[in-house]
């Protein structure tokens, strides 16, 4: 029986719109699934490319302060795509009627935070194949970035093969889906203390 989820096609999906993305503007023209999971992918794409801009050293104040925004809005939407994947497993679950057998354990990882992973390491091996295919830069720098893709690329596909591995059993009922969804405080106004601190001596 195939499985229900085909991790194969996540991983295409992040591997071919961070490619994309490079030469067209970010776009999600996916469904179910696949929407989420490109819609998280793009917030890591966006968040990549501010934290480029923030470690240039010829860039001014003003313009760092703007990219430190962006990086704290693309997080925290990449925190929230996190938890929508996550949500959306749990929602096939009850759909599907299925629970976990007696005795079935927890995984240290949810589904959602592995797919997070796996769009990180998409980004870093298309960032290393550049470097590798410089040509303004020397054949030592070259080898380092090839020799790093490849462990770049064996860890993306263990975590992979991992995440197949504990959707199958999630679906099987063999492992139990729990999520703690987080309350990140620091964008919240009413529990950053120097937002309502600022409100409050208005």
């Amino acid at each position: 029986m195939p499985p229900r989820i085909n991790v194969p096609e996540i991983t295409d999906l992040h591997a071919r719109t961070v490619a994309l993305w490079h030469t067209e503007d970010v776009a999600n023209p996916y469904d179910g699934l696949l929407h989420l999971v490109c819609q998280q992918h793009s917030f890591n794409y966006l968040l990549w490319h501010e934290e480029d801009i923030a470690r240039s050293p010829d860039v001014g104040d003003d313009r760092i302060a703007q990219v430190k925004r962006a990086i704290d809005r693309y997080n925290q939407q990449r925190n929230d795509g996190i938890e929508k994947l996550d949500a959306f497993f749990l929602q096939m679950l009850a759909a599907e009627k299925i629970e976990p057998q007696s005795g079935a354990r927890q995984n240290t990882e949810t589904p959602g935070s592995a797919i997070d992973r796996l769009s990180i390491l998409s980004l870093r091996q298309y960032h290393m194949q550049e470097q590798i295919d410089r040509t303004d830069a020397s054949q030592e720098h070259r080898e380092k970035a090839r020799t790093r893709l490849a462990v770049v690329s064996e860890q993306h596909r263990d975590l992979s093969n991992s995440l197949q591995e504990l959707l199958d059993d999630i679906f099987a009922g063999r492992k139990r889906l729990k999520v703690y969804f987080q309350f990140k405080m620091y964008n919240d106004p009413s529990m950053n203390p120097y937002l309502y601190g600022k409100q409050l001596k208005q």
